[in-house]
């Protein structure tokens, strides 16, 4: 196991998992090569095994489908968008930054406390998941955002984002730099808000890449791209998992994957992102900062994507969420330590749970 000072912090759990930043961890077992201690609680065994062999898997109903409908309607709201007239799913804007502009093209959505989004992040059958990928009970849940996907067409049409050659590519990428000694461990995840359909894009993905990386590393040369695959799609075929409204699917960072563009005629992809890591219940500032975000709604700081809505942010649009007790641990409003035994972050006073 690589030295772990660099990572700063520990996971509060028996495993040692280490990090920085709470995204990527470093473990002295790959998720891909772990035994389980403990047993499985919403994976089927088979289930365990393939998300272990291609990199993936899906959780059927993790939220119920009433519940992804009303969320995406909350989605559309959100926007000022009437998903009855496409014409209204094109608006004309001004944008702050090429960035700004990037993220709406491909359909995010900016809002990340409703107490929607919050339901789906602190519902049981949802951490019941993360905890059988990391075999870790003791997490914090990413503070993520939305996507409303409409057509690609218009003012939402990808050309209008300028080709790279390298790097990021959002049809199809590694959410870690794969050619790394020692490739730190990361987890992903999406809830449909909507039934997927071929036509609309959405989430794509190359298992067979994952399950046999080693043999495909070994004939790249050493310069090869660390983000971008490139791979023959013959051999390492990209395939489209199909997903029911309230189906989670959750994926490991070494999967190659992307979301096509959406060639429908008048139809949306919509998801939630949503995923789970080991609680860094030590680092105070990245725990304080996480509390602060869902308390005052600010735009979470974990990640310089997120940029919140610059039309009416949302926390001028409704109050902080009520959290469940399972949802404060998940925050780290409260300790994973027996209900927090004293560990209650320094500098933050003690509040209900609920606002």
């Amino acid at each position: 196991m690589p030295d772990p000072t660099p990572y700063l912090h520990r996971a509060a759990s028996e495993i040692p998992y280490f990090s920085a930043d709470g995204e990527s961890y470093v473990a002295p077992t790959p998720l891909q090569d772990i035994r389980k201690s403990r047993p499985l609680r919403v994976l089927s065994e088979e289930d365990f095994a393939f998300w272990q062999t291609y990199g993936y898997v899906i959780v059927r109903q993790a939220i119920l489908p009433s519940a992804a409908e009303k969320l995406l309607k909350f989605t559309w709201d959100f926007q000022g968008l009437d998903p009855a007239w496409p014409d209204t799913w094109y608006p004309e804007r001004e944008f702050g930054s090429d960035l700004e502009r990037d993220l709406y093209i491909y359909g995010f959505v900016e809002a990340y406390h409703h107490q929607l989004i919050w339901d789906s992040r602190q519902a049981q059958r949802v951490y019941d998941a993360f905890v059988d990928v990391w075999d870790c009970e003791e997490l914090w849940v990413t503070l993520d955002r939305l996507n409303l996907n409409p057509p690609n067409v218009k003012n939402r049409d990808r050309a209008l984002i300028a080709p790279t050659d390298k790097g990021f590519d959002i049809e199809l990428h590694w959410d870690i730099e794969s050619n790394l000694r020692v490739p730190p461990q990361r987890v992903q995840g999406i809830i449909a808000l909507n039934d997927t359909r071929p036509d609309c894009g959405g989430f794509q993905c190359s298992p067979e890449l994952f399950r046999r990386f080693d043999h495909w590393e070994a004939s790249q040369p050493d310069d090869r791209d660390p983000i971008r695959p490139d791979a023959d799609r013959l051999e390492y075929p990209v395939v489209r998992p199909a997903l029911k409204a309230g189906d989670l699917l959750i994926w490991n960072g070494l999967l190659a994957h992307g979301v096509e563009r959406n060639t429908s005629e008048n139809s949306v992809r919509s998801v939630q992102y949503l995923s789970m890591m080991p609680a860094l219940e030590s680092h105070q500032e990245m725990r304080r900062s996480r509390i602060d975000s869902w308390r005052h709604l600010s735009t979470p700081d974990w990640n310089k994507t997120l940029v919140g809505d610059s039309t009416t942010h949302e926390s001028l649009r409704y109050p902080a969420a009520e959290l469940t007790d399972l949802g404060a641990k998940l925050l780290g409003l409260t300790s994973w330590n027996n209900g927090d035994d004293g560990r209650r972050l320094k500098g933050v006073r003690s509040c209900a749970v609920s606002v």
